[in-house]
């Protein structure tokens, strides 16, 4: 029987599966915002949340799991810049926030993102100037 099944599948085989949180976990990382399904969105959220954490601490030990978990180009960024940047709060690294849904599957999607993001910068808007007649 299948009972307390703790992760999900993807309709993926384990390497596969292993092999896409990975990526996106590095993507993550890279781009500190994402768009996928809220499914994966969700499930690599504890991850990421992890290794931002251990990120914190800058010693060998944790450049050899970072590496051993993440690109190479990823696994620096958390150590240098993310590490750092979160040292001082405890956990709940990351949002997700729902959007729209997939149009082929209908599968929802969803934008996960660093809490602490540089705000994103829009055009602004001058004045028109008003014409009398």
């Amino acid at each position: 029987m299948r009972k307390q099944i703790k992760q999900r599948k993807f309709g993926r085989k384990k390497d596969q599966r292993k092999a896409l949180l990975r990526g996106l976990a590095s993507d993550l990382i890279l781009r500190e915002r994402v768009q996928t399904t809220l499914a994966k969105a969700k499930e690599i959220k504890p991850e990421v949340e992890k290794l931002v954490t251990r990120a914190a601490k800058d010693d060998l030990a944790t450049a050899r799991y970072l590496a051993s978990r993440l690109s190479k180009k990823a696994a620096q960024k958390a150590r240098k810049e993310l590490g750092p940047k979160f040292a001082g709060r405890p956990g709940g690294y990351l949002r997700i926030i729902k959007t729209d849904q997939k149009r082929k599957d209908g599968a929802a999607k969803a934008l996960i993102e660093f809490v602490k993001q540089p705000p994103i910068q829009q055009e602004a808007q001058q004045p028109q100037a008003v014409v009398k007649k």
